[in-house]
């Protein structure tokens, strides 16, 4: 592994934050749960609830990964692979529910040439100018 992809590979965060906006009421009761001790804190309580449903829908997850043909976890694309489907003259479709990091010296050009779609269910990392060559094939 080269000098860039270790420290690329160890960049990778192990979550990602997000916003959401809550009623006064839902707050007020999640706090309440937090003050009673069931939750160390409101992050825990939401992490929780999301485990929660995950966990409920788990089977229709599973279904919809096979069906679909969805990589499942983490992605990496990098730059020899895109260059050996170009060089077998192969577009790629690639469908993933996680983390889709395109390297970082996989240039626009080859990007394009190589990935005819690129659909990712949770967070893609890659250059400005790759998102941008890819904006059209990304769903």
């Amino acid at each position: 592994m080269t000098k860039a992809a270790l420290s690329a590979s160890a960049k990778v965060p192990e979550s990602e934050k997000i916003t959401i906006n809550l009623g006064f009421v839902d707050l007020g009761q999640i706090d309440l749960l937090v003050r009673e001790g069931f939750y160390s804190n409101r992050s825990d309580f939401i992490r929780t609830a999301i485990r929660n449903q995950i966990e409920r829908h788990a089977e229709t997850v599973r279904q919809i990964v096979v069906r679909k043909s969805v990589e499942l976890g983490l992605r990496n694309i990098t730059r020899e692979e895109l260059l050996s489907a170009r060089a077998a003259g192969q577009m790629l479709d690639i469908r993933v529910l996680g983390l889709a990091i395109i390297a970082p010296d996989v240039p626009a050009d080859l990007a394009r040439q190589t990935i005819t779609a690129l659909s990712v269910l949770g967070t893609l990392k890659a250059s400005d100018a790759v998102k941008a060559a890819l904006a059209d094939r990304i769903s």
